[in-house]
């Protein structure tokens, strides 16, 4: 005992100072996603290394979105440390399904965004509108502006089962219904085991991109009560486009590895289709889209948005907001 707590007082060895926010790679510009399993992953400097029975691979962690660790996978406090500093999102991929247990800090010191999302949620018309504007990115050309979400979430219902029987048709997959156990990723048939891993795939990178751009993962305007409503939201714009058609195509192709190889083709997917880059683009202009005149004022053309803006004030019930970081004293306050 005495000699851990004689090496608990040493002074621990200073690795490479953090990046600068100013310094990091925006979302959109990153790597998607990269996995890795059966290795130790660990950090040189502002870079983590991946050293497995092949030798070791330099991964600059600051253009990376979602690292992805599989089974045997070990990763160091060092590492983690360097990726949320960084503001990648890392997720861990187990035989019986995949559990969120990190995420990165936000690549922006503003909470502009967040404060617009919060009150556009918690504002029935708001919250409607920016629903609205979700199911119009995924029925375009449809007037959907005076729907119910009653009515949205039946013509959603009947557009996901068309897009599973056409890539079924054009893919010869047999197709009967999406079912899967979130608990046993092999108790599924095989495209529905395509379908989890490449979902899985999307929500990893919607949940980097609403984080990075500083939102709020769990303030969904569709979905409602979890910690991740916000990314099921996201993610959902794109799935009859990405993730659903990648799974058909490699559960037509009979991989010996289902998972991984539909891992391998969403990544090349998600380059093609710029997906990280639609992704921030998509978040701004909904929530944006919403907002009030005050707020698109405030929000465009300053620093709001500025990665390097690092603005704090004080929340007041009449102005809104007066300046921190100076001392009120009874002179001082108001009416």
């Amino acid at each position: 005992m005495s000699d851990l707590l004689a090496g608990m007082g040493r002074p621990s060895r200073r690795g490479a100072p953090p990046p600068d926010i100013v310094d990091l790679v925006r979302v959109e510009d990153r790597i998607s996603f990269l996995y890795f399993e059966h290795c130790k992953i660990n950090r040189s400097d502002n870079a983590i290394t991946v050293r497995d029975d092949t030798g070791t691979t330099y991964v600059p962690a600051a253009s990376v979105s979602v690292l992805m660790l599989g089974p045997g996978a070990a990763i160091t406090h060092g590492a983690v440390v360097l990726l949320g500093e960084c503001g990648a999102t890392v997720i861990w991929v187990g035989e019986n399904g995949v559990r969120m247990y990190a995420f990165g800090k936000p690549l922006t010191h503003s909470s502009a965004l967040l404060q617009t999302q919060a009150r556009l949620v918690t504002n029935r018309r708001t919250r409607l509108a920016v629903a609205r504007l979700m199911y119009a990115k995924r029925f375009p050309g449809e007037d959907v502006s005076r729907l119910t979400m009653a009515q949205l979430r039946g013509r959603e219902g009947v557009r996901v089962r068309r897009v599973y029987k056409q890539w079924s048709e054009k893919t010869g997959v047999d197709w009967d219904r999406r079912t899967y156990n979130p608990t046993n990723f092999d108790d599924a048939t095989e495209i529905n085991k395509a379908l989890s891993a490449a979902h899985v795939c999307l929500y990893a990178l919607a949940h980097a991109a609403i984080v990075s751009v500083g939102c709020s993962p769990g303030l969904g305007f569709v979905h409602t009560g979890h910690e991740k409503s916000f990314v099921y939201d996201v993610a959902d714009l794109y799935k009859a486009e990405l993730s659903i058609p990648v799974a058909f195509k490699t559960a037509a192709d009979g991989p010996e590895d289902i998972g991984a190889e539909t891992r391998r083709r969403m990544r090349d997917a998600v380059c093609d289709l710029k997906l990280l880059q639609r992704m921030v683009g998509d978040i701004k202009d909904l929530l944006l889209s919403a907002a009030s005149p005050k707020e698109k004022a405030a929000l465009a053309g300053k620093a709001a948005l500025d990665p390097a803006a690092n603005h704090l004030g004080l929340w007041d019930e009449k102005s809104g907001e007066v300046a921190a970081g100076r001392s009120y004293g009874a002179g001082e306050v108001g009416d």
